[in-house]
């Protein structure tokens, strides 16, 4: 944590998200975690989800699994800190898919842009 964090009392996975570096925000337990969709966040998701393209193109079909859902925003957790995996897959659940669809179309619309 740096200077500026610890003055206003927050972690990097409680700061605000910056939507110009393609950032979003998930609540887990009532806390803001920053997903932040790296290079290698992405290439760790798509290790495991297979292609980035072929996972928005089942999100826009309506066929995204939750567990698809939970480990794109557990690899994009910019600091996970001690949340487990099944903690974030069970945020999504208590939130419902509707709120979670928020920081979802965020994290797919950045993968179809790019930061570029």
């Amino acid at each position: 944590m740096n200077g500026a964090q610890t003055a206003a009392g927050g972690s990097a996975s409680q700061r605000s998200s910056n939507a110009v570096r393609g950032e979003t925000s998930l609540a887990v337990a009532g806390m803001p975690y920053l997903l932040r969709p790296t290079f290698d966040a992405l290439v760790r998701a798509e290790e495991e989800l297979g292609p980035l393209f072929a996972l928005v193109e089942r999100a826009g079909e309506g066929q995204l699994r939750l567990a698809e859902i939970a480990a794109l925003f557990w690899h994009c957790l910019a600091e996970p800190g001690e949340l487990t995996r099944e903690t974030v897959g069970q945020a999504v659940l208590d939130q419902g898919l509707a709120a979670a669809a928020k920081p979802l179309r965020a994290l797919l619309g950045e993968i179809l842009k790019g930061s570029g």
